[in-house]
């Protein structure tokens, strides 16, 4: 059942198991119903913990528009299993396993080089699923993006997103440098999540959901573009707004015939939609652990996967360049609460563009290593608690580990 009909009829399916599950405050996960999918309450696309393991492997799917990026022949992984992989986190000796056994985590999968060193599910889910990324998408639409200037499809960085999509010519998103938009720094007057009340019933959840208006309304300015740093969707739709113009085809199209069969993915991939078929790239990307992880080998090999070259190397290279015009986002500019950087929607751990990342809402995340080329991927379902810093401890371990 998708978002129109489901928002019309207020689906007694999805409602029921709500009402069970609020009388169950020890299973906030909601395990006893099965992993339930549906709106929940409060109603939201993440708020209510007992939907999250549902709708972040597949409940999504059935509740909102979508399309499928297919798949073609598999570059199969290698299992490789190391036992004896262990950390240092706050004193004590630990495992991966014990790691998910306090972790809101779904998958766990490291890598190195096509090896899988280690890879466990929890709360009910497998390898078959598809998990949803949340703004690890972003990072695909970085992909893309790189795919797109080295076919000559986008001519420069410096092209305002009107070049590519007249209907935004004299709006603020419109006269914002792709450069400026990669980098979340449109000067545009938002605040990420007081925004997304407004931008996600506009652009995805409502019955005529629409993300070209959302992004021609949005006219309010702050600041000059270029300035600062300022996280928010309307950045990432934009660009998706570029590429379907500038690629004439949808994103999805584009992966499947220029990332997804290329890179070797072993299942089909899929992206959420608006009202109009357009994807609502700033999130809504699903893929299985093992795809996720082989998007950060990717990047980990620069570019070169499955025999071929798929994104150029100087597009994965100018990950961790900043150039003069791109002093808002050098590690250490962002006003993060821990020092960071940033660069065409990935992410980075460290000063030196070592350890870029993805990284999305509720526990997703794909770190990669350039030098030893080594994977963590990641899905979860809760951003609290102190597995945000004990991640970091397990990776160094991976990455020092022979």
């Amino acid at each position: 059942m998708h978002r129109r009909t489901l928002l019309a009829a207020g689906s007694a399916a999805i409602m029921q198991p709500t009402l069970a599950l609020a009388q169950d405050a020890a299973d906030p996960w909601g395990a006893a119903a099965g992993y339930p999918t549906g709106w929940g309450s409060p109603r939201g696309l993440s708020r209510d913990k007992r939907m999250r393991v549902g709708n972040f492997s597949g409940g999504f799917e059935s509740m909102l528009s979508n399309r499928t990026i297919q798949c073609g022949p598999e570059d199969v992984l290698r299992d490789a299993p190391r036992g004896n992989l262990r950390y240092n986190f706050n004193g004590a000796s630990k495992t991966p396993d014990d790691y998910m056994a306090t972790a809101p985590v779904t998958g766990l999968l490291i890598a190195r080089r096509g090896e899988v060193w280690f890879e466990k599910y929890q709360f009910g889910r497998n390898a078959e699923m598809r998990m949803m990324g949340w703004s690890m998408s972003k990072s695909v639409t970085s992909l893309l993006l790189g795919i797109a200037l080295d076919r000559k499809d986008i001519a420069s960085l410096e092209d305002t997103a009107a070049v590519y999509v007249p209907s935004l010519a004299g709006t603020l998103h419109g006269e914002t440098t792709l450069r400026n938009l990669m980098n979340m720094s449109s000067g545009a007057d938002i605040v990420h999540e007081q925004g997304n009340n407004t931008i996600y019933p506009a652009a995805l959840t409502g019955p005529r959901a629409d993300i070209e208006s959302t992004v021609h309304n949005w006219n309010t300015r702050k600041e000059a573009a270029g300035t600062r740093f300022n996280y928010n969707e309307l950045c990432p739709l934009t660009i998706g707004m570029v590429l379907r113009a500038a690629c004439r085809m949808s994103l999805s199209e584009y992966a499947e015939q220029f990332l997804w069969k290329p890179m070797g993915a072993e299942a089909n991939a899929t992206w959420l939609t608006d009202s109009h078929r357009n994807e609502f790239n700033c999130i809504g990307f699903a893929a299985r652990l093992r795809d996720w992880s082989r998007l950060g080998r990717l990047v980990a090999q620069r570019g070169h996967m499955n025999g071929r070259q798929i994104v150029s190397r100087e597009w994965i290279e100018s990950y961790s360049r900043w150039e003069s015009n791109e002093a808002q986002v050098r590690y250490g500019a962002l006003g993060t609460p821990a020092p960071a950087a940033y660069k065409a929607f990935i992410w980075h751990a460290k000063a030196d563009g070592s350890w870029p990342l993805f990284s999305g809402a509720e526990g997703q995340r794909v770190l990669i290593d350039m030098k030893t080329q080594t994977v963590l991927a990641q899905t979860g379902i809760d951003s609290a608690g102190d597995w945000q810093r004990e991640i970091y401890s397990l990776f160094q371990a991976a990455v020092a580990a022979g």
